[in-house]
């Protein structure tokens, strides 16, 4: 019997119980684990999906977004309310408000938190959105129609701020950057995109930072004053892994567990998933920190095939993928387009459907989509098979992409 099976043996304990964490659960039990799996959250309610609570949850069209998951017939240990604070590897231990916790294997799936605004902790009217909690803050907020002011122009931002129109509520995004979604994607990509705030009726406010927040008002560092019977900020997240220091759990500058190509973590038996890891891409030379649905979804099958395997049996290295409801358009990237050797254009970025594709010697590395769904299907598999291109059949739109292979 090898060390690994004599540690699964004694169980596999997972910190975090969002889609990553509950996915890991999930999966060692459809590959056959049976062994005691306990699931670890720090929230009281059950586990939950996050996307609904920007949309669905946040408008008062559906309660919550739990899982559909009978986690008592899969012989999976639910402990909600349950914040882990440290990890004793020499003893295989975790450190919890309630008490230590042994584990055999452990699978890290804390997922990320929201970053605050400076300043404003403990401002009446300020608000995140990350939870279920949040959303249910929030949800008689947009009821009540005030002026809301949105500080970030990101994915998030530009998704609260569809929510919080439809609701009826006037709605400026503040973003310190001189553009929209300025750390995801290139200006003349963004820039299109910043032409959907004013058509939704949002105003939007670039190269702008705050100076202050107070009940009722945001102050501008340029001395502008914006109105606001609400704040929300929407200005990225980080890995919530600030409990691992010290345990010997190695992380980098960004705060992700560096995890290998097998998500295994730098300490034995320790695996790391979903938004709070970054791992090494063969396919894009560069490591990933990918905090997206997708990946916190295709992760935990690899984790749990190493898992019952003892050993390295597969390697992680998944096209990564998203998508985001705004404004009445429904986008969606697929791939990695840094260090891409051209950007081709598919269609008109002024009318309501239209596609951009990023190519690496030869072959299609990212694509965007929005509104054309199939492109991103098929250039998604494009990418996946690293299947050589002809750059002009992927420039024309009426050329599926599927077909415009050199």
């Amino acid at each position: 019997m090898s060390d690994q099976t004599e540690e699964t043996d004694s169980g596999v304990v997972i910190v975090g119980a969002g889609m990553a964490g509950v996915q890991t659960a999930v999966a060692l039990r459809e590959q056959g684990f049976t062994g005691p799996v306990t699931l670890l959250g720090a929230e009281p309610h059950q586990p939950y999906d996050r996307p609904p609570l920007s949309k669905a949850v946040l408008l008062g069209k559906a309660e919550d977004s739990a899982f559909d998951i009978d986690f008592e017939a899969l012989g999976i240990e639910l402990r909600l309310g349950t914040t882990v604070t440290g990890l004793r590897a020499a003893e295989r231990l975790l450190d919890t408000e309630r008490g230590p916790v042994p584990y055999g294997v452990l699978v890290l799936a804390t997922g990320a938190e929201p970053v605050t605004l400076p300043g404003t902790e403990g401002v009446p009217g300020v608000h995140l959105l990350r939870t279920l909690d949040d959303a249910a803050r929030l949800k008689p907020v947009l009821a009540s129609a005030p002026a809301i002011v949105v500080v970030g122009a990101g994915w998030i931002g530009a998704e609260f701020a569809t929510a919080a129109r439809e609701a009826g509520c006037a709605v400026t995004v503040v973003e310190a950057a001189d553009r929209v979604l300025a750390g995801a994607l290139p200006a003349e990509v963004a820039a299109p995109m910043a032409h959907w705030y004013a058509q939704a009726g949002a105003e939007l406010v670039t190269g702008a930072k705050v100076a202050s927040v107070e009940s009722g008002r945001v102050l501008l560092a340029d001395g502008r004053e914006l109105a606001a019977g609400a704040v929300v900020v929407g200005i990225g997240a980080r890995p919530a892994t600030a409990w691992l220091a010290g345990s010997g759990i190695e992380r980098g500058a960004d705060g992700s567990v560096t995890a290998d190509a097998h998500l295994r973590t730098s300490l034995p038996g320790v695996y790391a998933v979903g938004d709070c890891a970054s791992f090494p891409s063969g396919r894009y030379g560069a490591r990933l920190l990918v905090h997206h649905w997708d990946n916190a979804l295709q992760g935990p099958r690899v984790v749990a095939a190493n898992i019952l395997a003892g050993e390295p049996v597969r390697v992680y290295d998944p096209v990564p993928y998203f998508w985001s409801e705004q404004f009445g358009r429904f986008v969606q990237y697929a791939g990695h387009h840094a260090g891409a050797d051209a950007m081709l254009w598919r269609g008109d970025p002024a009318e309501p459907a239209w596609s951009v594709c990023w190519v690496r010697e030869g072959a299609l590395v990212a694509v965007l989509a929005v509104g054309r769904p199939r492109d991103l299907a098929q250039g998604r598999k494009l990418i996946e098979s690293a299947t050589p291109v002809d750059p002009a059949k992927v420039a024309d739109p009426a050329v599926p992409l599927k077909s415009a292979t050199a």
